[in-house]
């Protein structure tokens, strides 16, 4: 047994359920997902959950041939599975306009946006727009994603009578950041970059986000909730970069949870019924949790989105 718990919360689920355990008996016949980073763990347990419960899923990835793999992978299992590979790069707002200019020209409807692509821990470095590595993926290129695609989210919301749902990957370790929160003024300095808490910051990102959109939604009567949560201590090559984390990760991955396990919060989030309505939270386990008070500031919330516009404008 691992470290993970096996009792389960009022969801009727624990860290230890899985991801079809979340999902079963869960018809998404109809629905239409976008997953990102869905090439490799988590990210592809998602896709293939997803598509084993009905839903079509398109699958915006940086490498074609990869995406097509993994696409071929999960039909050999789900003859059924309605699967779509686009290209994307999530550090790169052009990478992000195209995408989103291409997916929108299709027509498609897109009732679940599960935004999963991210980087942990790299060294210091810059994105093609000169943003820091670690905000740019894991939160900016998001950002960017997510206001793009919103009109079609409206309007399948609209016109389907079905509740759209955004889920954002966090982590736990949104809680590891820097002093304040989010180092606006020094988002790119690299004197003052701390690879752990640069991923925290972007971490505590994606649950501000997630609030902030909530709030935004519910201004308007929008049909579409959003929502941030922790998968879990996985297992998977985000931690590829080295450092300290690589190195506590390989040392107690035998109690770590598995791929499925992992994927389990963000199936669960983007398909359960009991999650109707819900929005503006944070999820571990498959259950309610609580964010941190950086992640709970209605404050910083607007503070970054403000921020995130314009850096998004500027690029």
């Amino acid at each position: 047994m691992t470290w993970i718990s096996i009792f389960t919360g009022k969801s009727g689920f624990a860290a230890s359920s899985t991801a079809e355990d979340v999902t079963k008996g869960v018809d998404g016949t109809g629905l239409t997902a976008i997953v990102t980073g869905a090439t490799s763990g988590i990210g592809l347990e998602t896709a293939r959950v997803l598509a084993l419960r009905g839903v079509s899923v398109v699958m915006p990835v940086r490498n074609l041939e990869s995406g097509q793999k993994v696409k071929v992978s999960i039909a050999e299992k789900i003859p059924n599975a309605k699967i779509e590979v686009m290209e994307l790069d999530v550090s790169s707002l052009d990478s992000v306009r195209k995408f989103a200019s291409q997916y929108c020209s299709k027509g498609l409807p897109l009732n679940i946006l599960i935004l999963n692509a991210g980087i942990m821990t790299p060294p210091f470095g810059l994105s093609k727009d000169g943003i820091e590595l670690q905000f740019a993926t894991n939160h900016v290129g998001n950002f960017l994603l997510t206001n793009f695609l919103l009109d079609t989210m409206k309007k399948t919301a609209r016109e389907s009578g079905k509740e759209g749902r955004i889920v954002i990957l966090s982590s736990e370790v949104h809680r590891v950041t820097y002093k304040g929160g989010i180092m606006f003024d020094k988002i790119n300095d690299e004197k003052s970059y701390n690879a752990l808490y640069a991923y925290g910051q972007s971490k505590l990102a994606n649950a501000l986000h997630a609030s902030e959109l909530t709030r935004r939604l519910q201004a308007e009567g929008v049909n579409i909730t959003a929502n941030s949560l922790h998968p879990g201590v996985i297992k998977t090559n985000l931690a590829r970069h080295g450092g300290f984390f690589s190195i506590f990760m390989n040392t107690v991955q035998s109690f770590l949870k598995n791929i499925p396990q992992g994927a389990a919060t963000t199936c669960y989030v983007a398909l359960n019924p009991q999650l109707k309505g819900i929005s503006g939270q944070y999820f571990a386990d498959s259950n309610l949790s609580k964010a941190s008070g950086y992640a709970r500031d209605p404050e910083l919330a607007k503070k970054l989105w403000d921020f995130s516009v314009k850096l998004t404008q500027s690029k």
